[in-house]
């Protein structure tokens, strides 16, 4: 499928996910196959702006991501325009508009959801940034405001109209947040009610999942947020089926484990300013190295936050949980790692 000028291998994508869709997970996403697309966690449009150091890390992508997506939010026309340009500049293939997350800390400016609220506004936004750029601009919402306040159809054709390339629809109201059922039935109609790509998102957290939405409903292509913090294989495992294979196979046990030691090392080289391949905002630019105690304990919270969704499911899951929240150095995480499923040192080397 294509996205403007942009051609995906797969029409299966990797949701942005704030504080979890880092670049080494994205990284590792893509080397399993299968994933057409990754979507950075989202990006404040003012602190690209102003060249905010934490806000331009939240941007960082490699040369093995694409095609990659930078997710941006804001409620400025001409902010967001300038952030779209900034995106463009950094050489990224899509640049996405947050219109979808329901935190108030995000809705309460204008911004995320809330601009559902104000379609007119809203499809100012688009037009501006597709003004301003000669990169595809996307659009990611959910169903609606609240169950009074479902307009993701009227905003959609706004967004097209007003030059947005494909839209994202999760299923969901913000009032409702990840709670009930994603309405597919919605996302559907909004497939049939525009000619531009539409993802649909919610619920599949299963590679048959992903597969139903494609050959049910009416979307171009579907969105995998949780899902893949559960099992990182889906989009492979999706591909499979669509190729014909009757079942998927379980991940092994060990293979699993040797992805939490990968991402660890992955996290460790960002951090001390060694990984390669980075695309910044300004040519040479590179990540700070973090003082060793900051990024020890960096990197430790960022496995507690993947292994509370990456353990449901696993016999003796919620007891690595456990053990994950109480280790306190790297050395100690990787021995629990290995340990937990079975990998010897030798394996690891």
């Amino acid at each position: 499928m294509k996205i403007g000028a942009v051609t995906l291998e797969s029409p299966v994508a990797l949701a942005p996910m704030a504080g979890m869709t880092d670049t080494a997970f994205r990284r590792l996403v893509k080397r399993k196959g299968g994933c057409g697309l990754v979507v950075t966690e989202m990006v404040s449009s003012e602190g690209l702006v102003r060249g905010i150091d934490r806000t331009l890390e939240y941007a960082e992508y490699t040369e093995e991501e694409r095609p990659v997506s930078i997710q941006i939010f804001g409620g400025d026309p001409a902010v967001m325009a300038d952030a779209a340009q900034i995106v463009e500049g950094m050489g990224a293939d899509i640049v996405d508009i947050n219109m979808g997350c329901p935190v108030p800390k995000i809705a309460k400016h204008s911004a995320g959801c809330s601009l559902m609220r104000d379609p007119a506004h809203a499809a100012g936004i688009v037009r501006a940034m597709a003004k301003a750029v000669r990169i595809p601009v996307t659009v990611k919402m959910r169903a609606g405001w609240n169950e009074r306040e479902v307009n993701a159809p009227d905003l959609a054709k706004r967004v097209e109209d007003a030059g947005a390339a494909a839209v994202a629809v999760h299923g969901r109201t913000a009032a409702q947040a990840y709670r009930g059922e994603s309405d597919w039935s919605l996302i559907s109609q909004v497939a049939e009610s525009v000619s531009i790509p539409v993802f649909g998102s919610g619920d599949c957290v299963e590679p048959e999942h992903v597969l139903q939405r494609l050959r049910e409903t009416a979307v171009s292509g579907v969105l995998v947020g949780r899902g893949a913090l559960r099992n990182p294989w889906i989009f492979s495992q999706a591909a499979a089926l669509a190729a014909g294979a009757p079942s998927v196979d379980d991940v092994p046990f060990e293979e699993r484990g040797r992805f939490l030691l990968e991402y660890i090392d992955l996290l460790l080289r960002e951090r001390v300013g060694e990984a390669e391949g980075f695309r910044h905002v300004a040519p040479g630019q590179s990540t700070a190295p973090v003082p060793a105690r900051g990024r020890e304990r960096w990197v430790i919270n960022k496995l507690r936050a993947l292994g509370s969704w990456y353990t449901k499911g696993l016999e003796g899951g919620s007891q690595l949980r456990v053990a994950i929240n109480s280790t306190e150095t790297i050395d100690d995480l990787r021995m629990l790692i290995r340990g937990f499923f079975g990998i010897g040192v030798e394996a690891v080397a």
